[in-house]
């Protein structure tokens, strides 16, 4: 199996675009975005390998001590939470991103999981803000070479 960018790929729900090493731009700087959703109304997903360090409980009152890192999502509504799991149905109201990956749900419900002890760090992912683009904006940047894209490997051949 090849993996590496496609400068000729188009962006597609759930493939992993990758900052141009030399981007200045301080949010996208060295980037990988896990891409959500993707269509005619624009793009959004959120920053993988931007980590803060900081607890959940700073971040939002009431929350119990989790040990799973936080990110930097992006620089849109960066004041609000978000979160990706692998919990599924677990968490009601979820949307399904790929297989075995799903966006938000039901806050409650995972508050709840994560007081009790039900929660891996490894199974949610939490996001302080996200990454937007508006209608072709992203398309328009992989095309200047802003924007490598990759696509998540289903299997690794060994």
């Amino acid at each position: 199996m090849e993996l590496g960018p496609d400068k000729n790929a188009k962006p597609h729900k759930a493939p992993l675009p990758l900052a141009e090493p030399f981007l200045n731009y301080p949010y996208f700087r060295r980037t990988v975005i896990f891409l959500c959703e993707h269509n005619n109304e624009g793009s959004f997903g959120f920053v993988l390998n931007n980590y803060i360090d900081v607890d959940l409980e700073q971040i939002m009152e009431n929350m119990p001590a989790f040990q799973g890192r936080i990110s930097i999502g992006g620089p849109v509504r960066n004041s609000n939470l978000y979160y990706l799991h692998t919990l599924g149905e677990t968490i009601d109201e979820s949307v399904e991103i790929m297989p075995g990956v799903y966006m938000g749900g039901n806050f409650d419900t995972l508050k709840k999981l994560l007081i009790t002890g039900q929660v891996h760090k490894d199974q949610v992912r939490f996001f302080v803000g996200y990454s937007g683009w508006s209608p072709e904006q992203l398309e328009n940047e992989i095309k200047s070479n802003s924007w490598f894209v990759t696509s998540v490997p289903k299997e690794v051949d060994e």
